[in-house]
């Protein structure tokens, strides 16, 4: 359905794609993986329209063409969902859904939400077609998204990280969904970093690394070949002998209890839990029920409207961000652009953003520029960031490397009690790897962790003990042993009963 050949794009001090052949058929998932920087997303910004290609040809059907924007793009039948959400906030989701559209296309809103609902079904989700879209989580953003491009009837799908905010059974939705789709000769394509999505899904696997394409695998291997030889073929394909594997440091229960929540009120319902010195806590759950809430209320950011919290002996349920911070706790957020940093400031003021007006760092309110460099210095060092400097805008960064930045703000310093909230959403293989690294060696020296994903092979990778979490409530604790991923489906399952 589209052929690329020859594509090829420059940016200053870098080639993103060099002389790239790609074929997209009609009837298959195709899965493009690669690490960040690989050039996955610049050939995506390609077929969506908003790039445009320095060589090479790109041919829909037997046509050569120009996919001059995003809307030339969707005359052509190309649907995009992109890993960052295109809504508008201030729009209901209903609203969103129609953008687009010549105004003598409109359809009714009541339309709309029938056609939205339906899909709603389809995929066990409850969101509100009226609903204010910057209301929602992350997570039912993205699933708007998706909702989106399918409902303008595209030939060919694009779906860039497209799972990275759904729980495991939304993914296995969306699966059957991409593979329905291809059934019924629509051409899919899914930019992912999990190597299980890409070998559960897709009917062809290709390779980027530093722009090139340096591996593909067609129908015929992906269904003949064992896949622990498939792995480790995509692995050293991706990483060129680097290694990408997912060795880490799991936490160890050491001591009394650092962080006691007590009946706290989250999302109308009671929360109560426990976390120790050493102890990594996972808290699993489908997205948008209460975690993000939870973590805001842990971290300080929305005022406590019932039960307690303490740190250590200390009672902290009153007490703002900035505080809760100076006795250890932390908070890594979802948003790690929007949120974590701010793109536009040096990478050397995002990691000390939360000390600022405070010693070292400042002093009778005059900043100390040459020991916010060295501080910066110092931890880009030791979280091996890749930046050319402590003065770049994090902004300019790959995802991987403003996660690291967060993660050297909030694991330095006096940490105690650490809320890691979805910490490797959007990174690839490699860096996902790293941040579990860093998140397992915190706990295994003593760092009590709360880790918020809808990852469930991230939990069982790292945690210790797992909490299920729906409507603002824990439905059960399980220690995560050999039943842990039977015990924790037959909880989501009785929950959504």
């Amino acid at each position: 359905m589209i052929v690329l050949r020859g594509i090829t794009k420059r940016f200053p001090g870098v080639v993103a794609n060099d002389h790239v052949d790609l074929d997209i058929r009609a009837g298959e998932v195709h899965v493009l993986l690669g690490e960040n920087g690989a050039g996955k997303s610049t050939l995506i910004g390609m077929l969506s329209g908003l790039i445009q290609p320095d060589e090479g040809e790109i041919r829909v059907g037997d046509v050569p063409v120009r996919i001059s924007s995003p809307k030339r793009a969707l005359q052509l039948g190309i649907g995009t969902v992109f890993q960052h959400s295109m809504l508008v906030p201030t729009l209901t989701v209903a609203e969103n859904l129609s953008l687009g559209a010549p105004w003598w296309k409109l359809q009714a809103a009541g339309e709309i939400a029938r056609r939205f609902e339906a899909l709603c079904t389809d995929f066990g989700v409850r969101i509100d077609p009226n609903a204010v879209t910057g209301e929602l989580s992350l997570g039912e953003r993205q699933q708007v998204e998706i909702f989106r491009a399918l409902l303008r009837g595209s030939r060919i799908l694009v779906l860039d990280e497209a799972t990275s905010m759904l729980t495991p059974q939304g993914v296995a939705e969306l699966g059957g969904l991409m593979q329905g789709l291809a059934r019924r000769s629509m051409a899919v394509v899914l930019i992912t970093h999990k190597l299980r999505e890409a070998f559960e899904f897709g009917d062809r696997i290709t390779v980027l690394r530093q722009g090139l394409k340096v591996a593909e695998l067609g129908p015929e291997r992906l269904r003949d070949e064992d896949e622990h030889t498939l792995h480790g073929e995509v692995v050293h394909a991706m990483f060129g002998g680097i290694g990408g594997g997912m060795a880490t440091v799991r936490g160890v229960v050491k001591g009394p209890p650092v962080l006691v929540v007590r009946g706290l009120v989250v999302e109308g319902a009671t929360v109560s839990f426990e976390v120790a010195a050493g102890e990594i806590l996972g808290v699993a759950g489908i997205d948008g029920n209460g975690q993000k809430q939870l973590a805001e209320v842990l971290a300080g950011q929305h005022r406590v409207a019932g039960g307690e919290i303490l740190l250590g002996e200390r009672s902290i349920t009153g007490l703002d961000v900035g505080s809760r911070r100076r006795l250890g706790l932390r908070y890594v957020t979802d948003d790690r652009l929007g949120e974590g940093t701010v793109g536009s400031f040096p990478v050397s003021t995002n990691l000390v953003l939360k000390e600022i007006g405070r010693r070292p760092f400042w002093k009778w309110g005059i900043e100390r520029s040459a020991e916010i460099r060295r501080h910066a210095r110092d931890l880009i060092a030791r979280f091996d960031v890749r930046t050319p400097g402590p003065d770049t805008p994090v902004g300019r960064l790959s995802g991987g490397n403003i996660q690291k930045v967060v993660l050297a703000r909030e694991l330095f310093g006096g940490a105690r009690v650490v809320i890691h909230n979805k910490p490797t959403h959007g990174l690839d293989v490699l860096n996902t790897t790293s941040a579990w690294r860093r998140i397992g060696e915190a706990a295994a020296a003593g760092m009590a962790t709360i880790l918020i994903s809808t990852d469930l092979d991230e939990i069982l990778e790292l945690a210790d003990r797992i909490a299920v979490m729906s409507r603002g409530r824990i439905v059960g604790i399980v220690a995560n042993d050999g039943d842990a991923r039977s015990r924790i489906g037959e909880m989501m399952a009785e929950v959504a009963a």
